[in-house]
């Protein structure tokens, strides 16, 4: 198989948009053609891993990296995705995607990347592979788990000063070796916007070989689909129906990876994207145009994001806007509802779910509330958890009289932190000395 920008620069291969990252015309990565899975092709995998083999193999196809699949799979996904049901709902459960070394959704696709990129460089000599990462709080400290101690790939993680919590800015900034942090004077907007001109500057990639670990590369969007898929073949052979997912929404790679898996063939029925108070794509979605703008800051900072890199992705899926509007839904949340949402659920489901809403969670757990009560007795609804409860007690969340433990840390490290900030706009545009 071969992959297209979506501005349409010449195919390459999977290898090679993984370590591209960012197509040489500013365009993300897109299969040629889509494969058409039958469910039968999924008979006997259920675990993680097997339905990942499954699923990623005509993705690989024609690929040197097609033979090490399995083992890259295995790697990547060693950790659990659970769906735990919600009983009081009744048709209600809650994929938890935060049981990885970080405790977010971002384990998953950063595991995956850093699994295959290693395997494509092992014979790779020269420059080593820098990797540029813009967060707004889970992706860095991910791809800065998956990818410490890699030989041969230099990672550099741009964050904005302020914006994540405390927790987020340790695990951010923990690691050292080949992994560098950069405190951004900006947005989260002004960080994914320097990632993208490094890309597009000349005498930078004269001078480096550059990649990207955000959702802008297919690496970390396509395994993200690889969860969806496992759900809701679990739900359709449990129950005969293709589930519909609530999805917390930010630079929108774990949507668009939902809409990727119903598109190759898995059952799933309707995709609702839960946002903060960053509106872009709800207000796109009401007034058909598209207008990018600042972001803002709210209590779910790992969604903090104006200008969503991967609606490219979904536009060009889906040329006109109704065709977006058949394949999403989208609303809005706002940080008084994050916090309504999260004590009231967690006082109605205290004893059957046992945890309280990390915000993020919270928004598409607001999104269901706010639903008709026919609309959610009409099917099955899967509300995506991103991150752990434990990673965000510090932003206004209301106090509990117990508190889930915190998830299990990396081994301690020295805070390695880049002393000097890259300032938006930026006065000097440089990578770390190696990297």
């Amino acid at each position: 198989m071969k992959f297209v920008s979506t501005r349409g620069s010449s195919p390459v291969s999977f290898g090679q948009a993984l370590a591209q990252g960012l197509a040489p015309d500013g365009g993300l990565y897109m299969p040629q053609t889509w494969p058409v899975i039958p469910l039968t092709a999924f008979d006997g995998a259920t675990t993680l891993p097997e339905v990942a083999e499954v699923m990623l193999r005509p993705f690989v196809d024609g690929d040197p990296i097609a033979a090490q699949i399995g083992d890259v799979v295995r790697d990547a996904f060693n950790f659990p995705a659970p769906l735990v049901p919600v009983a009081h709902e009744g048709k209600l459960s809650v994929l938890e995607l935060f049981h990885g070394p970080t405790a977010a959704f971002k384990d998953f696709g950063a595991r995956f990347l850093s699994a295959s990129l290693s395997r494509i460089r092992k014979d790779a000599s020269g420059k080593p592979l820098n990797i540029l990462v813009a967060t707004s709080g889970d992706t860095g400290g991910a791809v800065a788990a998956a990818f410490h101690g890699r030989p041969g790939i230099v990672v550099s993680v741009l964050f904005p000063k302020g914006l994540v919590s405390p927790t987020q800015e340790r695990q951010l900034t923990c690691w050292g070796d080949n992994v560098h942090s950069y405190r951004v004077a900006g947005t989260f907007d002004d960080c994914q916007r320097l990632v993208k001109e490094a890309f597009v500057d000349a005498a930078l990639k004269q001078r480096f070989e550059l990649s990207s670990a955000n959702s802008i590369n297919l690496g970390r969007l396509l395994p993200q689909a690889v969860y969806y898929a496992a759900t809701s073949l679990a739900v359709h052979r449990a129950h005969g129906v293709a589930p519909n997912f609530l999805i917390p929404a930010g630079n929108l790679g774990n949507s668009v990876a939902c809409v990727w898996a119903r598109k190759i063939g898995l059952p799933i029925g309707r995709i609702v994207l839960a946002h903060n108070a960053n509106r872009t794509v709800p207000d796109f979605l009401a007034s058909g145009q598209w207008e990018p703008r600042a972001s803002v800051p709210t209590l779910a900072s790992a969604m903090d994001v104006g200008s969503p890199s991967n609606m490219e992705r979904l536009r060009a899926l889906f040329p006109d806007i109704d065709g977006v509007r058949g394949a999403v839904r989208a609303e809005s949340v706002s940080d008084a509802q994050i916090r309504a949402r999260i004590a009231a659920d967690y006082r109605q489901y205290a004893g059957e779910y046992g945890k309280p809403w990390c915000p993020h969670t919270a928004t598409a757990a607001e999104v269901y509330a706010r639903m008709p009560e026919s609309e959610r007795a009409a099917g099955r609804w899967v509300l995506v958890s991103t991150a752990h409860p434990a990673k965000s007690p510090e932003p206004g969340r209301p106090r509990f009289s117990s508190l889930p433990s915190r998830p299990p840390s990396p081994p301690k490290r020295r805070c390695r932190v880049q002393k000097r900030f890259l300032r938006c706009p930026p006065t000097r545009r440089r990578l770390p000395r190696g990297g």
